[in-house]
């Protein structure tokens, strides 16, 4: 299971797939080719700063002393629907604790035209690990990713594209929820997903595993963390994005995806408290294609392109592993150059928003 309790990685019938696979022969002219990731890889690391936080509080309405007599029972509970009416998510209580609750975001349907607003400083800790964050109202897991309805695409029908689009959520989730890839187990889930006859592909995930580089990081793909350097906080991972989908080259069902993942964790050591969070943002690009076209396998799909913002990750430690700052690391390190970005700003995409400054360690203005 991943971390937004969906699973890993899922099965489709083999009688849809059978379609999938169809006879290459009849009525193509041209054979099958090997397909290639037509974009180049992009990654840009950025180095955080978050400065002096404090925790969002939470807010109990009060409980009413019990009193003898139907007719206050009943004014009270008149006066309580009224001020549900006023301000329901009042009553239920929220993360920011100061007698005023926000409703959680609904799913992103579109890109934002606004940053999300600057929330006063506050300290996360064990028990809320996104105090202080525009992620607290983030949904959980594959729940804040938005799929969007499928409609017959390219060579696929409108069942098989809702399927892909399935799919390809199951490899977001192996690839940036699945526990143990968290904890820096090779994501096998997820690369079983990947056509296999993609030579460039398969030349950077044997070599990004085995010795990581600039071009060759895991990191480029995966989310990892070194186990005995830091852990999670909790079993939650924030996340906000969504998917689009259009024809792409040679009939393919092309699926773009753009997601923000917000990770909690703290130093491996026992009795570590201090709870800091790394923030990654990826657009990945993937074909879903035609087998009479091109070379591919059931159930896999062809990458196109892959590109990754990384907020507190470790800039330019090339590890294969995310390497998070705490206090005492920033205290040694000079953390206040490069440009300023929001890690939670959504509003361009990474490749617009870079400055083509791609070498670049920048600094976050919050995390």
């Amino acid at each position: 299971m991943n971390a937004g309790g969906e699973p890993g990685g899922s099965s489709v019938p083999d009688d849809v797939w059978e379609q999938f696979l169809r006879d290459s022969v009849d009525g193509v002219a041209d054979a099958p080719k090997e397909p290639s990731a037509r974009a180049r890889v992009v990654a840009e690391r950025l180095r955080d700063q978050p400065a002096g936080e404090e925790g969002w509080r939470t807010y109990t309405p009060p409980r009413p002393r019990r009193r003898k007599g139907w007719y206050l029972l009943g004014l009270l509970a008149a006066v309580a629907l009224f001020i549900v009416a006023l301000d329901p998510w009042r009553m239920i209580g929220s993360p920011d604790g100061d007698g005023r609750s926000e409703p959680p975001l609904a799913q992103e349907s579109e890109r934002p035209t606004e940053a999300p607003p600057v929330e006063p400083a506050r300290l996360a800790t064990l028990d809320e690990p996104f105090k202080g964050s525009p992620a607290a109202r983030w949904a959980n897991g594959t729940a804040g990713i938005t799929v969007p309805e499928a409609r017959a695409t390219g060579w696929m029908s409108r069942t098989q594209v809702a399927q892909a689009l399935r799919k390809t959520r199951d490899f977001l989730a192996a690839s940036n929820l699945d526990p143990a890839v968290l904890r820096g187990e090779r994501p096998a889930t997820a690369i079983a997903l990947i056509n296999p006859h993609q030579r460039d592909v398969k030349d950077y995930l044997s070599a990004a595993f085995r010795t990581p580089t600039e071009d060759d990081d895991p990191l480029l793909l995966f989310s990892r963390f070194e186990p005995s350097q830091v852990r999670p906080v909790g079993d939650v991972i924030k996340t906000r994005g969504r998917m689009t989908f259009r024809e792409g080259k040679d009939g393919a069902l092309q699926v773009t995806t753009d997601v923000t993942y917000v990770y909690p964790v703290v130093r491996a050591e026992a009795g570590s408290d201090e709870v800091v969070r790394t923030i990654v943002r990826r657009e990945v690009v993937l074909n879903w294609d035609d087998p009479s076209k091109i070379i591919t396998e059931r159930g896999t799909f062809s990458l196109v392109s892959y590109k990754v913002d990384m907020t507190n990750a470790g800039c330019d430690r090339l590890t294969g592993y995310f390497a998070p700052e705490f206090g005492a690391d920033r205290a040694a390190t000079d953390t206040t150059g490069g440009t300023a970005v929001d890690p939670y700003d959504r509003r361009t995409s990474i490749a617009a928003g870079t400055g083509g400054q791609d070498d670049e360690c920048r600094t976050a203005t919050r995390s």
